[in-house]
């Protein structure tokens, strides 16, 4: 089949390289020349395990191709995708210009009948929006509305196996109209996925708004659990208890399973804050409150300083002449992304406290450099606090702690005695719980984990 991604970000990769792997002729878009620049000359703009190995593939077979042109773009795919960013509004909703823009270019090319897809994440409504602006343009080039439908098909991608996620999903959403276009779409839609349902149906299909309302509640449901798990863990930390039992006794109960029960700094990332804060804003605009969000996204910006709180009740307020190791600045494992990283509030706090940071991360130390240099913009000198190093354990010399915030693999099993070497102090502050306190208390560390017998 023929398929056209429009953005070629996080999403639009993954979708086309994936979709391109089952054998599909997939055309690539996006506006940024120095993207496109850099996929045509074999890079990658983003880490994402085995992305670059596909893309690579399936360029060299031909069924992969990236470009600036709009008109070829649209000429190319019976079945559009609409992958652009939608970055959270100055009010928290999420920002569909971008989105409309696509449609209206879709609508102002189109000549032939056409599925669009709304891949990237959306409010409840965006497909209607998509709609409006497709059969605009093209009733003021006399041509019937009929020539398009539009498809709601949210991703469930998680940065650091999103190419697995996508290759192996445990489900696909597939909302469609009910009308004669609808139908038809949804006819080229179970032919597009049909590689993926081999092994069992893995495609849900249902109505446009309740596939649109999906997406955002299965982030909403993830990130609650999140911050439900961090206010036990500090709960646990005044009262005694062990969060790490607490998650394996609740866990184990099948009706609430292990996924996403682990205690830490807070999330980040693309996906989770701005899709809270967009759901509670669509549900602002129904005349609803929805409390329990609210909770979530409150206790998620108080949890990205319990860390920091960790260190003044251990050293004080006053950090001045001390200097902390930093070990993880994604907001996760397998992924350069640092948007909402629990890291740059951390550091930023430590830097305003006095101290001087020694940060290592495995991938992301190039966005994190960009990253500080915003977040520092109007403290210059505060910028001069923080260092970047090539290595883990080079990260250590002469620190007064060290200061866990991702849990890369690699910081899980290092070298103690070599790290109580380089540390001033055998002290760990471990955001992600990487430790067991018996183990560190064994070998003479100081250790304070999140909600762990501290």
């Amino acid at each position: 089949m023929k398929v056209t991604i429009i953005g070629s970000g996080y999403v639009g990769l993954v979708t086309g390289a994936c979709l391109a792997e089952q054998g599909n002729s997939v055309f690539c878009l996006d506006l940024d020349p120095k993207k496109i620049e850099i996929l045509n000359s074999g890079g990658v703009p983003i880490y994402e395990p085995g992305l670059k190995e596909m893309i690579d593939r399936n360029r060299a077979a031909g069924r992969l191709q990236f470009s600036t042109d709009i008109a070829a773009s649209v000429a190319h795919g019976d079945i559009q995708f609409i992958a652009v960013g939608t970055p959270p509004d100055e009010d928290g909703s999420a920002d569909l210009q971008y989105v409309v823009a696509a449609a209206r270019n879709i609508g102002r090319h189109m000549t032939t009948a056409k599925v669009i897809v709304d891949k990237s994440t959306v409010p409840v409504g965006t497909a209607d929006k998509v709609a409006e602006a497709i059969i605009k343009e093209l009733s003021m080039r006399d041509l019937s509305p009929e020539l398009c439908s539009v498809v709601s098909n949210p991703e469930f991608l998680k940065e650091g196996a999103a190419v697995d996620d996508f290759m192996r999903p445990d489900r696909i959403v597939i909302g469609t109209s009910s009308d004669p276009a609808g139908l038809r779409a949804k006819e080229q839609m179970r032919k597009l996925y049909a590689p993926f349902n081999r092994h069992h149906e893995r495609t849900y299909y249902m109505d446009v708004k309740s596939a649109e309302l999906t997406k955002y509640a299965a982030n909403a449901m993830l990130a609650t659990r999140i911050s439900f798990m961090n206010e036990l863990a500090n709960l646990a930390d005044l009262v005694g208890a062990d969060i790490e039992a607490v998650r394996q006794g609740i866990g184990s109960d099948s009706r609430i399973g292990y996924g996403f029960l682990y205690s830490g700094t807070g999330y980040g990332g693309s996906c989770f804050p701005k899709d809270v804060s967009a759901l509670s804003k669509t549900a602002m605009e129904y005349g609803r409150d929805l409390k329990i969000l609210e909770a979530v996204e409150s206790v998620n910006e108080a949890q990205k300083m319990i860390l920091v709180e960790k260190i003044e009740k251990r050293f004080g307020s006053d950090l001045t002449n001390m200097k902390f190791a930093i070990w993880g600045l994604a907001f996760k494992p397998n992924t350069d992304d640092m948007r909402e990283a629990p890291s740059r509030v951390i550091i930023r706090e430590l830097v305003k406290r006095g101290a001087q940071v020694v940060s290592y991360d495995p991938v992301a130390m190039e966005e994190a450099k960009h990253c500080f240099e915003i977040d520092f913009k109007d403290n210059p000198e505060g910028l001069k606090k923080v260092a970047m190093v090539q290595d883990h354990m080079a990260a250590l010399d002469g620190c007064d702690a060290l200061v866990i915030v991702t849990e890369w693999k690699a910081f899980r099993s290092p070298d103690f005695d070599l790290l109580m070497q380089k540390l001033k102090r055998a002290i760990i502050f471990d955001g992600r719980n990487l430790y067991e306190p018996s183990a560190m208390r064994e070998v003479g560390i100081e250790y304070h984990g999140i909600g762990r017998h501290n």
